[in-house]
């Protein structure tokens, strides 16, 4: 969403009050599988005790009331920060005026998990992710990556972008496979396994229905104007789960981002994004004249 928000985009600083802050269990800054655990001043490592959604969420509530922020004007996130925004609007239903959730779903799927289950054994497959170090698991967090990117965009996209040439010699080292290098070498400088491992973790628990009387007593508590976007070729979080949100939030706005791009398109299609946004809040506009 870093896109959408900034000088020039939809939500622009200069005219929003926008916080946008880091989840728990990930290396930006909160605590996670690297910070010094109080009692011994050791990181965790792989014992980093498992966070669910609903512990991401209550962790932004405690920021809110900290910030003193009586209500949220929009709430806004994509995959798993649609999971948490769906669970804060749900645990809070009287503080989110609009709630837009792009790629995300009620409850992850087996589909999803599985998926997740394959990068954790790839990482945990890493001699080295339990050698207590801070780039342990770096090999197995580069394969993670690799696996995890054929969820994120699909057939279609890996074919216009990384065919190559008709008449190129080569018969090892094709684009494809260096993509998927680049892609994994790239996660490994800026994230590490744990992380990556506790995220993942989280991601799996997500059911809003969980004690709640199930998903669609879940979706009934939400009281905000919520725009639901899907993307049509998202192979991840097809668009079944997000007409399952629209059709279970009382009013809710449903749309679609026509991209190629596969799930990775909550975070490429900026322009139809905005677009969705600005006929949202229109259309919300118009209802309260």
């Amino acid at each position: 969403m870093g896109r959408t928000i900034r000088a020039g985009c939809f939500f622009d600083p200069a005219n929003w009050f926008i916080v946008c802050a880091n989840v728990l269990g990930s290396c930006y800054g909160s605590t996670g599988p690297l910070s010094p655990d109080p009692a011994t001043g050791a990181p965790r490592y792989e014992e980093f005790p498992l966070l669910t959604i609903r512990d991401l969420a209550a962790a932004h509530e405690a920021l809110r009331q900290y910030l003193g922020l009586a209500r949220i004007h929009t709430l806004i996130g994509g995959s798993l920060g649609g999971q948490q925004a769906l669970e804060w609007a749900v645990a809070q239903p009287e503080v989110m005026q609009h709630l837009a959730v792009i790629a995300t779903n009620a409850r992850h799927s087996a589909w999803g998990i599985a998926f997740n289950e394959a990068q954790r054994l790839a990482i945990e497959a890493d001699p080295t992710y339990l050698a207590h170090a801070e780039q342990g698991g770096s090999a197995g967090l580069r394969a993670a990556r690799a696996t995890a990117l054929l969820s994120y965009r699909g057939y279609e996209a890996y074919r216009a972008t990384q065919t190559d040439e008709a008449d190129d010699p080569r018969l090892r080292d094709y684009r494809a496979s260096s993509y998927q290098r680049y892609q994994g070498d790239k996660l490994v400088a800026r994230f590490d396994a744990y992380s990556y491992v506790a995220l993942s973790r989280a991601m799996d628990t997500h059911h809003l229905g969980r004690q709640r009387g199930g998903v669609a007593a879940a979706l009934a508590r939400v009281r905000a104007r919520t725009l639901v976007l899907g993307i049509t070729s998202d192979v991840l979080f097809p668009l079944s789960e997000q007409r399952e949100l629209a059709a279970g939030i009382a009013g809710a706005t449903y749309g679609e981002l026509d991209s190629s791009y596969g799930h990775d398109g909550f975070l490429l299609e900026v322009n139809q994004i905005a677009q969705h946004l600005e006929h949202f809040y229109a259309a919300q506009l118009a209802a309260a004249e």
